[in-house]
């Protein structure tokens, strides 16, 4: 009991499942993350989206951030599956607000 409410916690929370999710895939026998090519949702149809968090935290200092270039910002946010339209500086200071801890502001 106590170890089906973690996996179904886990799962919430690392993919976007919602443990109802969780729960009917389960019951149903389809495996979301079991990491191979052929994904299948609940009703037996192929995933839309297979975005992958990438392994490390960017380890850009304020001062990389405020030199970033557009192209690159845009290509930092969307590895992380994230988007924001804007100015450069917005963009700029979004990403320092999503990567850097308050202590280094």
């Amino acid at each position: 009991m106590a170890l089906t409410w973690l996996v179904r916690t886990i799962c919430a929370a690392a993919f976007g499942y919602s443990r109802n999710d969780v729960k009917l895939q389960q019951e149903s026998g389809v495996n979301y993350i079991d990491g191979s090519s052929n994904k299948k949702d609940l009703n037996g149809g192929s995933c839309a989206s297979e975005f992958q968090m990438p392994l490390h935290y960017p380890r850009y200092k304020k001062a990389d951030y405020e030199n970033m270039e557009e192209w690159r910002l845009d290509l930092l946010l969307s590895q992380y599956g994230l988007s924001y339209e804007g100015s450069l500086e917005e963009k700029r200071s979004f990403a320092m607000g999503a990567f850097l801890w308050p202590d280094q502001l």
